[in-house]
């Protein structure tokens, strides 16, 4: 699964050292190629994980998530743009005002 599927939760875990609850959101793409369009791609996954958070439907399919604090961890292949950059820090704003977070790992392809 990835960023292009945007109704799909891509992997859910729990982080061992934290308790929290972790969504991953998986983006290879570049932004280099068409930022526009990979930005509402990345918003638009992140809206379908905040639905799928405040629906409670995490809690049905994940009952283990109940009363954890929850993450949402996109991993990228590649480095944030200045404009992701700029969108990701009002999202991680934003979210964190909805009782979540959101936080952004590089993993680039080896």
């Amino acid at each position: 699964m990835s960023i292009e599927q945007a109704d799909a939760v891509d992997f859910v875990s729990i982080d061992d050292a934290s308790g929290r609850v972790l969504l991953t959101i998986s983006d290879h793409l570049d932004w280099d190629r068409d930022e526009g369009a990979h930005l509402l791609l990345l918003q638009g996954k992140i809206n379908s994980y905040l639905r799928f958070i405040e629906s409670g439907e995490i809690n049905r399919r994940f009952p283990q998530a109940k009363g954890r604090r929850v993450t949402i961890n996109v991993v990228g292949r590649f480095p944030l743009s200045e404009q992701a950059s700029v969108f990701f820090e009002r999202a991680q704003a934003a979210i964190q005002t909805a009782g979540f977070s959101l936080e952004f790992k590089l993993h680039p392809a080896h």
